[in-house]
This record gives structure tokens, C-alpha cells and sequence, in this order.
């Protein structure tokens, strides 16, 4: 009880540290602050058990504060909660769901020192195939699902349809749409973590990296967003199925003008950007279409009541609060300014569309463009912005002072 009447102190470089959990000075909150202790508060509601642990363990959810009470405007979740204060105060309120696209791997490497596939948990039987949406394929890794969904249960997530990907060892799993944002990024965080440990139960290894193997695709995180007033009607909703309204063609203007500055936040990392790649099931530029993955913003077909964009460029390695509160400032800033999204990308969305807005080739390019961008600067919050910009800036540099295989394969007898 003492968590819940007094907090947790927490040094305020929390917040600041990069991939390797180090130190970023360039965030500010290091030694500028002191490294002096925050405030972590639990998130009401969010304490519940842990499946198969001995003896039982619980799981609690946490926000930074400032000794004052005050929001720590670094802390992504405080972020999102800006852009749902935003809406609410223009009458809106999003309902959303990600998608977690994951692969199971041996924890073992194979003879040419790549990862590959893990043997089915049940049998130990290996595959080297895509498989894809093969029900067979799902039998050998029934136990290991089977403690993802209790595990899912046990925190309050309605973990839905677990499919075979397309790739060797790729899997998704849907999750249950939640007329809360802020909770659908709660359950993609747990879920994550779910599958991780319970994978590790079962001797095999979960890796949400955005492309562990250049031969297949990737691992997506797509938002699925609806957008409702305060009467609870999807505002994105058609007169007459296929005549869109200005609402969601506004949406998918704001989405498309804003994804170039906004790259960073869904591809933040150096793997991330090898993703994307022509007819690799990632979009290559912001374009929109109905009922068609080779594009970034897509409508899915279905029930029109329940009208919706699916938002395709985030990698599974990307951090879902970020991912929702720049998708709903792109939203926010198409609606305010009633941007058009051009025409419809029909066919092959991999061509891309002549009037699409640029958006970075590469890693460098989009650490370059978020540090600039007043959009995202307002998306995140002043804070947020130089917190995550900075720490992606010192990733960059430890990535690029690494002196990798390649470069040996490369170079070592031929310069």
C-alpha cells in the first residue's frame, strides 16, 4: 500500500537513457537535472498477476511525475495523454487497436551464424517455410500460444486471432479494439512482454526486431484508429459506402502530410529502416487506398460502421504511446487545416503516387527531419521531442563507430 500512498523516488535519468541503457547527457536530464529522483505513481487500474510464476507475481504500470506533482513531460505516456486531452476538448475521442507481429526464433544461431526459425515447442519438429495463415503450422506452437492467451487474460487483454505471417517463424496476433487509446497501448506494451517471457518459458526466443532476415518481411505494429464525438458516432463514417466524407479524407491528408517528419517515431531504430522494401508488405511512401496493404494508410473493407484507418508504417520495434499520439496529432492537424490526400492509390502502391509528400530514405535522414519538425515538436510535446530525438541521435552514433560483419565481409581483402 505504500506504492499507492507515496510513490516510488526515481532518478529522473530514467528517462534518458539509450538502447543499451546509458546515460544520454544531450537529453538534459542528466547531469543539467542533478540526476535528481522523480516521482513514479501507479496507474490506477493497471496491477494485475502474472501468468506461471512461482510464487505468484504481479505486474503494475507507472508514470513519472516531478516531486511537485507535475506531469514528466518526457515520459511517452504523458505524451499521448496530451493528444487525447486535444481531441476531447474539439469533441473527439479515438478507439483504436495495434496488430503485434513477432517471430519465434531457436535461441541458438544456425551454421552460417544467422537466426532461424525455432522447432515447434510441442515436437521439436523444424520448418523452414513461410507457411503463411497455415493452421497446421500454428499445432506445434499450440503450448506455447496457450500461455500467451492465459497470460493475456490474466492482465485484462483480449488477445484475438494468432495467426501463421509470411515469413519462416513469423506470427501476429490481433488484439481486441478498445474505445481507449491510451489502453490499447497499455495491452500492446504487456502483450509484448507476455510473449516474450512466456516464449523464454518454453526454450525459445521472441524477437520483435522490425526485420531479423533480409530474405523475408518484416514485423509490423499497425495502428488500426476510428474516431468518435461525444455521441459515440464514428465521425468517420460514410453517407453511402465508398463516397468518403471530408472527415476521414481530412484524417488521411493530416496522416500523409505529417509522415516524413514523423518517420523517426515509427521507424526509430537502425534495423527498423530495413523494413522497407518494395512488395515487402511495408509501405515505401505515404500514400492511401482502400482495402490495399501495399499502402501506408489504408481503409479496410468491411462494415462501415466500424470505418477505420489502418496506419502501416510503424515496426513492431517502435513505442506504441509514441506511435499513437503522433498518428492522432497527424489526424488533428488534417482536420484543423482541411487537408486533401489527393487521389485514391489504387493497384500496386509500391510505384508510389506523384503528388506524395517526401519522406527520409534512411535512418540519418529521419533523425534530421524529426530534430526540425515543429509538427512533432507539438505532437510530443517540447520535451518529449528533445528527449527522444537526442537519444536517437546517440544511437546513430554508437551504431555508426560499430565495426560490424559486414564491413569484414566487405572490405577486409578487397580495399
Amino acid at each position: 500500500m505504500s506504492f499507492y500512498n507515496h510513490g516510488r523516488h526515481l532518478p529522473i535519468s530514467i528517462l534518458g537513457l539509450d538502447i543499451c541503457g546509458e546515460d544520454v547527457h544531450e537529453t538534459g536530464l542528466i547531469w543539467d537535472q542533478g540526476d535528481g529522483d522523480l516521482r513514479a505513481w501507479p496507474v490506477p487500474g493497471s496491477l494485475v498477476p502474472l501468468h506461471n510464476t512461482a510464487p505468484p507475481r504481479g505486474e503494475v504500470l507507472m508514470s513519472m511525475y516531478d516531486l511537485d506533482g507535475n506531469k514528466m513531460t518526457s515520459d511517452p505516456r504523458h505524451a499521448l495523454q496530451r493528444q487525447l486531452d486535444a481531441l476531447a476538448a474539439e469533441g473527439l475521442f479515438p478507439a483504436g487497436a495495434f496488430e503485434l507481429e513477432f517471430f519465434l526464433l531457436a535461441n541458438d544461431r544456425g551454421p552460417d551464424g544467422r537466426v532461424q526459425p525455432a522447432r515447434d515447442v510441442l515436437d521439436g519438429r523444424k520448418s523452414s517455410k513461410t507457411e503463411v495463415y497455415s493452421v497446421d503450422h500454428l499445432h506445434g506452437m499450440l503450448p506455447l500460444f496457450s500461455d500467451i492467451y492465459a497470460g493475456a487474460a490474466k492482465a485484462g487483454i483480449t488477445a484475438e486471432t494468432m495467426i501463421s505471417e509470411y515469413a519462416p517463424g513469423q506470427y501476429e496476433l490481433t488484439l481486441h479494439y478498445r474505445t481507449d487509446v491510451m489502453q490499447a497501448a497499455d495491452d500492446l506494451i504487456r502483450l509484448k512482454r507476455i510473449v516474450r517471457q512466456q516464449a523464454r518459458a518454453h526454450g525459445v526466443t521472441a524477437c520483435f526486431m522490425a526485420k531479423p532476415n533480409e530474405d523475408y518481411a518484416g514485423s509490423g505494429m499497425h495502428f488500426h484508429v476510428s474516431m468518435m464525438n461525444a455521441q459515440g458516432t464514428n465521425v468517420f463514417v460514410e453517407a453511402v459506402e465508398g463516397q468518403w466524407n471530408d472527415t476521414i479524407l481530412h484524417a488521411l491528408g493530416g496522416l500523409r502530410a505529417t509522415m516524413g517528419e514523423s518517420m523517426l517515431v515509427f521507424a526509430p531504430h537502425a534495423n527498423s529502416w530495413r523494413r522497407f522494401a518494395s512488395q515487402s508488405y511495408a509501405p515505401v511512401s505515404p500514400t492511401w487506398g482502400v482495402n490495399n496493404r501495399s499502402v501506408a494508410l489504408r481503409i479496410p473493407a468491411g462494415d462501415i460502421k466500424a470505418r477505420r484507418i489502418e496506419h502501416r508504417p510503424a515496426g513492431v520495434d517502435a513505442n506504441p504511446y509514441l506511435v499513437a499520439a503522433t498518428v492522432l496529432a497527424g489526424i488533428r492537424h488534417g482536420l484543423r487545416h482541411r487537408i486533401d490526400p489527393g487521389p485514391e492509390t489504387t493497384g500496386n502502391g509500391y510505384t508510389g503516387a506523384q503528388d506524395a509528400p517526401a519522406i527520409p530514405v534512411d535512418w540519418r535522414q529521419a533523425i534530421e527531419a524529426a530534430r526540425a519538425s515543429a509538427f512533432l515538436k507539438d505532437a510530443m510535446g517540447t520535451d518529449m521531442h528533445r528527449t527522444f530525438t537526442a537519444i536517437k541521435a546517440a544511437e546513430y552514433a554508437r551504431v555508426m563507430r560499430t565495426v560490424s560483419e559486414v564491413d569484414y565481409d566487405l572490405y577486409l581483402h578487397t580495399v
